[in-house]
């Protein structure tokens, strides 16, 4: 059980990292406020992010928890998301040549970090995207191990995101020089081998599943 729990987890971390790191208006925020307001602007903005996407979880969790336990759902949403991450990896292979991180600073806003946080993620249509599907199957999945694989799953989750945007605000605030696109490019390459792994993984979870509607 520990060992599905770690795997729930890290798988989530890494999935939610490879998100993360592709440019968006949370980035862009990010590097705009630490600029004024330093290290603890990425911290911030996450625990924004967070309170709304722990809403959303709830809401999930209480108001279809009994949509989520039919096999057809499950087959789905696995499959869908197998297809968004081989779509996602894909997209990340192609960006590599051309991606960097821009630094460009921008003053106009003046939001609390947190109010930020919710409202830039809400701005993205990835992020809708994204929990409609990758989100929504990986719940499926955790919801299987109860309460602490939902746990597990959310805390990989936000400590990626905490991480990265963390990082940038340090970068920012620190002069900008540990973090080069070398660095940048080296991770996304990295996270879209493991998100074409993970897709490989979810096809097989719904195909497998596909016996129970026999």
């Amino acid at each position: 059980m520990l060992t599905t729990l770690l795997t729930i987890f890290i798988s989530s971390f890494v999935i939610a990292l490879s998100g993360a790191l592709m440019p968006g208006p949370l980035l862009t925020v990010t590097i705009s406020e630490s600029s004024r307001r330093g290290f603890i602007t990425g911290p911030l903005l996450i625990a924004g992010h967070a309170i709304l996407e722990l809403a959303l979880v709830v809401a999930l969790l209480l108001g279809l928890a009994p949509f989520f336990q039919q096999p057809s759902v499950f087959i789905t949403v696995a499959i869908a998301g197998s297809l968004i991450l081989f779509w996602m990896a894909l997209g990340m292979f192609r960006s590599l040549p051309s991606i960097h991180l821009s630094w460009k600073e921008e003053h106009e806003r003046s939001n609390h970090p947190m109010i930020s946080g919710i409202l830039m993620s809400v701005a993205n249509p990835y992020w809708i995207i994204w929990w409609a599907t990758i989100g929504l199957g990986y719940i499926l999945y955790s919801w299987q191990f109860g309460f602490l694989g939902i746990a597990f799953f959310f805390a990989g989750h936000i400590l990626a995101d905490l991480g990265w945007y963390s990082l940038i605000s340090a970068a920012v605030a620190g002069g900008r020089n540990f973090l080069t696109d070398r660095l940048y490019k080296g991770l996304i390459a990295a996270c879209a081998v493991f998100l074409i792994l993970f897709a490989c993984y979810f096809a097989y979870a719904g195909i497998q599943k596909l016996d129970t509607l026999i």
